[in-house]
């Protein structure tokens, strides 16, 4: 039997656990105020007059406001000076103004009042009759169009080069939060392999993953879970109706929580009894592959040259070539940190050069079509040395968890 896997159940392991974010840092308003300072001199590098920010991890990201996006326009403008103005339904701004952590005026607008006029008499207020507008890549159309139609005289582009610009090198608190988020993931991937048992269903061991994760400190339990057994592990991202674990299936867990907004995403892959020849092989090349990866992550390196080094592992192993299944059907990584999933990415046409702070999921699956599937997948962080682990890569298929290492 894989050491660590089957031999409990939900209420002893629930009971093992225990709150890990006592020492948990926030963000504090001063690095919201250093991320407008850094954005405001990548907008004068791009030329942009000022960006809109929506509702969402963006406007989280440079004003610590937290507000979920809607059919109704929240967001806020920074100047290429640094000035900042809010937005919102006037009937919200009582609520808004109790998560805002850089303070500055909100403009509100009634229900049958136009927002996007708003925001074009508050650019005309500021001195912004004319320019270049940089637009959150993450605005819904709606509001793209909207503001598009009411200011005829600015360039409306993307903002993505001052968004990603500064989200995309992590700071030390950052850091700090996903290696919490990180490693309360990992310790709950320990405790939910160990309540598995014949029968058991996925859901009941999703409820037991979210559970988890709030007993040891996630308020809101798993951001995300997927779990998959037998030739279910096929599907990157699941079936329709998943199976029940029977003795001796391949089991894929990729779950994941938040901590003030960052994500963890971790994935672990072994078998409920004995593995047979080729999932002993093919773990090891999902293993190898992983961690040919992480050598080539390298500073100035580009992220399309990582995902080339895992794919040609692979291909050299006898699988693919490129997507071709068996094999690896999607990139190697993405970045994170308040999305699960954002720039840059781990994929062969991402030339972005790796810097320092830049933070990568390392996942480049092998798919075994209506057989079973193999995601071993931990993250990284570039620091002036190179590449280092959140958390420490899946040890072997008899031992994943590292116990008698």
């Amino acid at each position: 039997m894989t050491i660590g896997v089957g031999g409990s159940d939900h209420a002893t392991e629930l009971s093992k656990l225990s709150n890990m974010t006592i020492n948990v840092s926030p963000i504090e308003v001063e690095e919201f105020q250093a991320r407008i300072t850094k954005a405001t001199s990548l907008m004068r590098e791009q030329n942009l007059d000022a960006i809109y920010l929506n509702a969402g991890s963006n406007l989280y990201y440079f004003t610590g406001t937290k507000w979920y996006a809607s059919e109704r326009l929240v967001g806020a403008i920074i100047t290429a000076n640094g000035h900042v103005e809010y937005f919102a339904p006037h009937f919200e701004v009582d609520t808004l103004s109790q998560f805002i952590k850089v303070p500055s005026e909100i403009n509100s607008w009634q229900e049958h009042e136009s927002p996007y006029l708003l925001v074009a008499q508050v650019l005309k207020k500021l001195g912004l009759s004319q320019g270049v507008l940089g637009i959150d890549e993450s605005t819904p159309f709606f509001i793209s169009n909207g503001l598009n139609s009411l200011l005829p005289s600015f360039d409306l582009v993307e903002a993505k080069a001052v968004t990603a610009g500064c989200r995309q090198q992590k700071s030390q608190n950052e850091i700090a939060l996903m290696q919490t988020a990180k490693d309360m993931t990992l310790t709950v991937h320990k405790a939910a392999a160990r309540i598995l048992r014949p029968g058991i269903t996925t859901k009941e061991v999703e409820q037991f993953i979210n559970e988890a994760h709030k007993k040891v400190g996630a308020p809101n339990g798993s951001y995300f879970c997927i779990v998959l057994f037998g030739k279910d592990t096929s599907f990157p991202h699941g079936v329709k109706q998943p199976k029940a674990l029977e003795q001796d299936d391949i089991v894929l867990i990729d779950t994941g929580c938040q901590i003030e907004g960052y994500n963890s995403d971790i994935t672990r892959t072994y078998v409920f009894g004995e593995p047979t020849a080729k999932h002993r092989q093919m773990w090891q090349v999902e293993k190898n592959a992983q961690l040919a990866a992480f050598n080539a992550a390298q500073l100035g390196s580009s992220c399309g040259s990582v995902d080339e080094a895992a794919r040609e592992y692979i291909a050299n192993m006898g699988l693919g070539p490129d997507y071709e299944t068996p094999g690896c059907p999607h990139r190697t990584g993405h970045g994170i940190g308040l999305d699960i999933h954002e720039w840059p990415y781990l994929v062969r046409s991402d030339s972005t050069a790796l810097d320092i702070g830049m933070c990568f999921s390392n996942e480049p699956m092998l798919v075994f079509p209506d057989e079973f599937g193999i995601r071993l997948e931990d993250h990284f962080y570039m620091t002036e040395q190179g590449p280092v682990w959140f958390t420490e890569p899946s040890f072997s298929i008899d031992d994943p968890f590292g116990y008698h290492k």
